[in-house]
């Protein structure tokens, strides 16, 4: 069978490209023939681009190639996290060619007998993603439309924004959103025949992500992994206080002024050979949080500033892991009962591959 996925695989972000990847290996491994549309809309299409004017107030004439030559070093600097990236996507995702609008999708569609809209964040109404027809399967003529652990990673969806959505989603054969807080955004939408399934990562085992890791350099001693999108103090200050009750260092993925070394430029491979060795995971990250289950890490989970947090909450929810979301106030879990997670862990992936069996079932009719 021919399958087509389509989310955002290709944005620089660990957790993106490591879904995307899961649900396609899985997929294959199931027989089907399987692409991922790469689907590249301007609005994705700026990272790492050295002509790109991040702020519009320098986008005027004289000021505009000041502003650029100001960016030209740091820019060049970060070239070889893009490097890493586009080595990940050339080695492991199996794409359709470039489309770059939905009217060129609409122009001329990629053929399949089943479309997958997912996973992750791609119906979360405060990015553009959130608002594009491409991402609600608008492009589809023929074959099953089915959606899997889309993500609105919202507690509430825009007033303005249902009437179409509900449009859109309204000609889905099959929908499986990731969270449960998913499930109330539909009821909103007028949709109530979806389902939950889990996030793609946990469909490959934990021995195909240990293959793909790559073991960071230098990184004999125990360390606390810090991944925190958002520099938050509350992320420092718990940071801080569990190294020090632990005798832990403190390595993190991004720049932070007291982390001991830094990754920055690490690339999907390295990512998770860190979340591999890490003796404790701290993170307000979603798929942060996924790895260290997978890979059974001692972690906690903060908030983050954002509203997007419905992710953490639920996934920690169904896994009985809500203590491990922290304050800077709260006592850290100590000692996981990871027989009692993964007998949770391990119905919700029958559930899931259940979920994307009747979607095929349906696209050999």
């Amino acid at each position: 069978m021919k399958i087509c996925t389509i989310t955002c695989h290709d944005v620089y972000n660990v957790g993106a490209s490591l879904q995307a990847y899961a649900l396609q290996t899985y997929l294959k491994s199931l027989g089907h023939d399987v692409k991922i549309i790469d689907y590249k809309p301007d609005y994705l299409s700026k990272h790492y681009r050295l002509d790109v004017v991040g702020n519009p107030k320098y986008d005027k004439p004289f000021v505009r190639e000041a502003y650029l030559l100001a960016k030209l070093p740091g820019r060049l600097h970060v070239l070889p996290r893009k490097k890493a990236f586009d080595s990940f996507t050339a080695k492991h995702l199996d794409l359709t060619r470039r489309y770059v609008s939905n009217e060129e999708l609409k122009a001329d569609p990629p053929e399949a007998d089943a479309f997958f809209a997912g996973s992750d964040q791609i119906w979360n109404p405060l990015f553009p993603n959130g608002k594009d027809p491409a991402f609600y399967l608008d492009f589809v003529q023929q074959g099953v439309r089915a959606s899997y652990a889309a993500s609105f990673a919202v507690d509430e969806f825009p007033q303005e924004l249902r009437e179409v959505t509900a449009q859109y989603l309204s000609r889905f054969d099959h929908i499986a959103v990731r969270e449960t807080s998913g499930l109330s955004v539909l009821k909103t939408l007028g949709i109530t025949n979806a389902v939950t399934g889990l996030d793609p990562v946990f469909l490959l085992d934990r021995a195909q992500w240990e293959a793909m890791a790559e073991k960071p350099e230098r990184c004999e001693k125990p360390y606390l992994l810090v991944y925190d999108f958002d520099n938050s103090p509350a992320v420092r200050k718990l940071a801080e206080r569990i190294a020090a009750e632990r005798g832990l260092h403190i390595y993190s993925v991004f720049n932070l002024p007291y982390a001991e070394r830094c990754f920055p430029l690490c690339g999907p491979e390295a990512f998770l050979g860190l979340m591999q060795n890490a003796a404790f995971v701290l993170s307000n990250s979603f798929h942060a949080t996924a790895f260290s289950v997978i890979f059974e890490k001692e972690f906690a989970v903060v908030e983050r500033t954002e509203k997007i947090n419905t992710r953490m909450r639920d996934f920690t929810a169904m896994l009985g892991l809500s203590d491990h979301m922290v304050t800077t106030e709260t006592e850290i879990p100590v000692g996981t009962d990871w027989t009692a997670v993964y007998r949770c862990l391990k119905n919700e992936i029958d559930h899931a591959k259940a979920y994307i069996d009747e979607v095929l079932r349906d696209g050999e009719k």
